[in-house]
């Protein structure tokens, strides 16, 4: 049995929902063995991005660019604006932004995604398995992307949307 398929999401945590007027945004922290230059470089390489996140860059994310994404599963290029590249401390590009703070010899990785409310759920639960998959790419141990279609029908993307949906107190999305 491979890596992947012996891989179960723990429980859902370390998220939060903020509500900015008529904005829903998702909060997600992550705490990683690795330095922030080396989370950094995850966050913006297009190669490594390919491995972990939910969609495809066409360009680094690591500098004031503009930068075609196209999410995994819709077949839709946005094309984005990088308006924040701190290396390696802060990330901020579309609806999207990352904060990386030195702990202790790690790096405490912080989310803001601003979501559909109708998809909170959804979002957590796919960005909390991004989060697992990144961490086990910078341990050395990757198990491949497991993003959009395919992570819907992972039963572990299943669990965990029901578990965001009743922490949020929101009825899960059909």
């Amino acid at each position: 049995m491979t890596d992947r398929e012996q891989y179960t999401p723990g429980p859902a945590s370390g998220v939060e929902v903020r509500k900015y007027g008529e904005k829903w945004t998702l909060i997600l922290v992550r705490e990683l063995r690795q330095p922030p230059e080396r989370v950094w470089q995850a966050l913006t390489d297009p190669a490594e991005l390919r491995e972990w996140a939910p969609f495809e860059a066409d360009g680094n994310l690591g500098m004031a660019a503009t930068v075609n994404l196209t999410w995994v599963g819709t077949g839709r290029t946005l094309e984005t604006k990088v308006t924040r590249a701190e290396a390696p401390r802060s990330l901020e590009y579309g609806d999207i932004r990352w904060e990386l703070e030195a702990f202790g010899n790690g790096t405490r990785l912080t989310l803001w995604h601003n979501i559909d409310r109708r998809f909170i759920s959804w979002g957590a639960a796919g960005w909390h398995i991004c989060f697992d998959v990144l961490d086990r790419l910078l341990s050395g141990t990757p198990i491949g992307r497991l993003a959009g279609g395919d992570a819907t029908k992972f039963g572990g993307w299943q669990r965990l949307n029901a578990e965001y949906a009743k922490l949020f107190g929101i009825e899960r999305p059909a």
